[in-house]
């Protein structure tokens, strides 16, 4: 076997050169990203943090000066303005509603969709793609026309069993459930059902060899290897439910305000010339506190179950 021939001087010299320019140029992108990264971040976060300041000053400063003399002295912040959202009558029975609203209409859909997103998957039944399809093009349905036939058929739904009477549902945490139900589905099975997609084969194919059925290999596969995916859609899934104030104003109406959730009692703070804007900036970092809990709850899964059904193998 012939040993191979050292390179000359100025080829180890130029081989050199070549790899420092490369590093030069790798670097070079990095801190080009990582300044726009900061950059966006910025740009992202200035309107927040002075949302946040402007929550602890009082409303004439607000109305003279910008947020940023909050932070100079003399500091002139207080926590009036959360002690008058606190302290508005009904705002802990709307919080309530809110995690009675949220709370069902995040686990319903991604019960459903788990169903769906594992037969899409990995069972085999005529029209299956065609299927799919139609679902996932529910997606671009505007909201606001499903409104009056939704409405209707919910008004002609009676229920009538033993102590349960209802005379249609408008107006019941049901119909926001049902509702948010049916709005959440498209995308919930879509994305579920990208990443089950990309699940290993070999897997199922094993199940089903020591005699697993579809509903064995859903529960003790399929769902515990999906938890990243249904921890990412139930952060989407929940914050838009927490944070919806249009579908629960139609469906629960403002003549049932015992039933109205947290996003509307915050509406209603100013009134209809205007009065009381002030303390919007306090109640909405009230009302964002318990879905911060829930992102920071489950990020660590967010990323992993956005782009596991991007890219198989």
């Amino acid at each position: 076997m012939t040993a191979a021939a050292p390179l000359p001087v100025e080829a180890k010299e130029l081989e050199t050169t070549r790899s420092i320019t490369r590093v030069g140029k790798a670097g070079g992108t990095s801190w080009g990203v990582h300044l726009a990264l900061v950059v966006l971040m910025l740009v992202w976060l200035i309107p927040t943090i002075g949302l946040l300041v402007n929550s602890f000053r009082p409303a004439q400063e607000v109305a003279s000066s910008g947020w940023w003399n909050g932070l100079l002295p003399p500091y002139d912040l207080s926590l009036d303005n959360y002690a008058h959202v606190i302290g508005q009558n009904g705002i802990g029975a709307s919080f309530i509603n809110s995690l009675f609203i949220t709370i069902p209409a995040t686990i319903i859909p991604i019960f459903v969709a788990a169903f769906a997103a594992y037969a899409f998957s990995w069972m085999n039944f005529p029209g299956r793609n065609i299927l799919f399809v139609v679902v996932i093009g529910l997606l671009v349905v505007p909201l606001q026309t499903t409104f009056i036939p939704i409405l209707t058929m919910f008004a002609g739904i009676k229920i009538h069993i033993g102590p349960i009477n209802v005379d249609g549902l408008n107006g019941q945490f049901l119909a926001l459930w049902l509702a948010h139900t049916g709005y959440g589905l498209p995308f919930a099975v879509y994305l579920l059902r990208n990443f089950m997609g990309s699940l290993p084969r070999e897997v199922f194919e094993s199940a089903a060899i020591d005699g697993a059925s579809p509903v064995t290999a859903f529960f003790r596969l399929a769902l515990p290897m999906t938890v990243p995916a249904i921890a990412a859609l139930a952060i989407f899934q929940f914050l838009f439910v927490w944070n919806d104030l249009l579908v629960a104003l139609i469906f629960i109406g403002a003549s049932n305000a015992q039933n109205l959730p947290l996003t509307v009692q915050i509406a209603n703070l100013v009134n209809s010339l205007g009065g009381g804007w002030q303390f919007l900036g306090a109640a909405a970092f009230i009302s964002m506190a318990l879905p911060l809990v829930v992102f920071f709850s489950l990020q660590r899964y967010f990323v992993r179950g956005i782009v596991g059904g991007s890219v198989k193998g």
